[in-house]
């Protein structure tokens, strides 16, 4: 007797996503189309690596970054600290970012590296989703506790 057929676990889609983190499946779309759009943007001789982010904001407002890299190779930046850069430039403040989304021209999808993850922590609650796009456009969504566990924010520092 052969065993039952299990059948495979499905991946999230964007209509998943949506309801998982409460974001509709226009936002979702919106973030989508926004980090790949960025990602076209990266300035990345070295690496060749073209990585785009975006944030949604409290607003409904969306905010995109690139990475930039420099011929100095550690003074290049990433395309979520550049988004989360434009965003605080414009008056964005801690629990103003509802998720971010990352695209990159690999598959699977990457993560946002670990000194992203810390800066992304500054800004953001850990429970906020982050939604990473492969190079089809499929995704992957982690929060950001999940990224960076256990981690330390600005409300871990004593008050001066």
């Amino acid at each position: 007797m052969s065993a039952p057929s299990v059948p495979n676990k499905p991946q999230h889609s964007r209509r998943d996503t949506a309801l998982i983190h409460g974001l509709s499946t226009s936002e979702v779309q919106a973030l989508s189309e926004a980090c790949i759009e960025a990602k076209g943007r990266a300035y990345c001789p070295y690496s060749k690596f073209r990585v785009g982010a975006s944030l949604l904001l409290t607003s409904g407002q969306i905010i995109r970054g690139a990475n930039v890299e420099n011929a100095a190779y550690p003074v290049g930046t990433c395309a979520e600290r550049t988004a989360l850069g434009t965003a605080v430039v414009e008056g964005a403040r801690r629990g103003d970012i509802r998720a971010l989304a990352v695209a990159t021209d690999i598959s699977p999808p990457a993560s946002p590296c670990g000194m992203c993850r810390q800066y992304i922590r500054e800004f953001c609650e850990p429970s906020m989703p982050v939604l990473m796009y492969d190079k089809d456009g499929k995704s992957t969504v982690l929060t950001l506790e999940q990224l960076l566990p256990m981690s330390f924010g600005p409300e871990s520092l004593p008050m001066h």
